[in-house]
């Protein structure tokens, strides 16, 4: 009991903050610290790099005004329709490689070789395809998703437990009952692991089409800021665009997590 109380006493307290925090803090103040000095130091041209201070009003303005979350809503259902369009198509080509070694061997190289290739190159082809409405944008981002869910959900499916697969055959599982029941619950991980990649690059290709041919969108709006040299509006918008990325990565990830600990 002594022993115990001795210990106890001896303990180090933990810090209310981790010294990670601590870093990541430093780092951050450390960057707006640089910003602010480049804003003022004349290094660069005039209002390239603009001061927090001008960013900061220029966000309250953006934000305060309705013709932006139009723009937005306009962006955010291009891009979920991509990522919805591109992630079940990329679910049902990896499964169907990942199920079939014939299939993998004849036709996962191309995706290699083509998931790599920016997809913008093909903006031309989708604008003969579907106009220079919605609908190029959508097929963008949808090509741009599908990639890295379908070699993800490949590579998952070869990773699955050799048991599992037996148990459901040997219960005589229909290819959908093997689909749902066995499959996709086991590569939960890799499944979350490509929508989130997918996410981010059909954000990129939806973003890259709507600077090159839109009169709507975020896309539009930051390249307009930046035709007229209103480079605190632009900034402001990337931020923005910054935050609900980051915040979108991060919801993906937590509805993994959640439905990992509900399957526990």
């Amino acid at each position: 009991m002594a022993t115990t109380d001795r210990l106890t006493r001896t303990a180090a307290p933990e810090p209310l903050v981790s010294p990670v925090t601590l870093l990541r803090i430093a780092i951050i103040l450390a960057v707006l610290a640089i910003w602010e000095f480049l804003a003022h130091s004349g290094l660069l041209y005039r209002d390239v790099v603009p001061s927090l201070l001008a960013i900061g009003k220029a966000l309250f303005d953006l934000l305060s005004h309705g013709d932006y979350y139009f723009n937005l809503g306009v962006t955010a259902a291009e891009i979920g329709t991509a990522l919805l369009i591109g992630g079940v198509s990329g679910i049902a080509v990896g499964i169907l490689l990942g199920a079939n070694r014939f299939l993998s061997k004849a036709f996962e190289g191309y995706l290699y070789y083509l998931g790599p290739t920016p997809k913008i190159i093909f903006f031309p082809i989708m604008i003969m395809w579907f106009g220079v409405g919605p609908g190029s944008k959508i097929a963008l981002g949808t090509l741009s998703c599908f990639f890295p869910v379908a070699l993800s959900v490949a590579a998952g499916m070869r990773q699955i437990d050799k048991v599992l697969i037996r148990v459901g055959k040997s219960f005589r599982a229909s290819t959908w009952q093997m689909i749902t029941k066995i499959y996709l619950p086991a590569m939960r991980h890799p499944i979350i692991n490509g929508i989130r990649l997918g996410l981010g690059v059909a954000l990129i290709g939806t973003l890259l089409a709507e600077t090159k041919l839109s009169n709507k969108g975020i896309g539009f709006l930051i390249i307009n800021a930046y035709s007229t040299f209103d480079m605190p509006r632009m900034y402001a918008m990337l931020i923005v665009l910054f935050v609900l990325a980051i915040g979108a990565n991060a919801l993906v990830g937590r509805f993994g997590g959640l439905e990992g600990i509900k399957r526990t």
